[in-house]
């Protein structure tokens, strides 16, 4: 595990590929206050993993799978600094390469390292049943 006091951060110039609650405007203007430029986009060879007796999901390899999510650009140095605070100290921060439309890109994202369960996460599910309750466990945690 990375001690997240010495890791270095992307630049602000970096985009965030976010697959799960980051991908939800509310739960980014809980955070950071604002929603940033966000764009459809989808990670081959992982997938968003439901974790065990956790409401938000972990990216991890997965052949012949992918995981949709978003890219996030225009994020301000200190804005990363509140997204790496807030992420579970079991994510490691990586490249990954996200397919954009027709276009392949090279972004950050918050790989999951401990165990996960064998069904995807489901976005649905979190926004219909987790979604009130998180928002306000999120902002307490800031």
């Amino acid at each position: 595990m990375t001690d997240r006091w010495a890791r270095k951060l992307p630049s602000a110039s970096d985009p965030l590929f976010v697959y799960g609650t980051l991908q939800f405007g509310s739960v980014l203007t809980a955070l950071i206050g604002r929603e940033p430029a966000m764009e459809p986009a989808r990670s081959i060879g992982r997938r968003a993993a439901a974790l065990p007796g956790r409401a938000y999901p972990g990216l991890v390899t997965a052949a012949d799978s992918m995981a949709d999510g978003f890219l996030l650009t225009g994020l301000t140095a200190e804005e990363w600094r509140v997204l790496d605070a807030f992420e579970d100290d079991e994510y490691d921060l990586l490249p990954v390469s996200v397919q954009v439309g027709e276009r392949t890109e090279y972004a950050w994202t918050y790989a999951w390292t401990a165990e996960v369960e064998e069904h995807d996460w489901s976005a649905a599910v979190f926004a219909s049943e987790h979604l009130p309750r998180y928002l306000r466990k999120s902002a307490g945690r800031l």
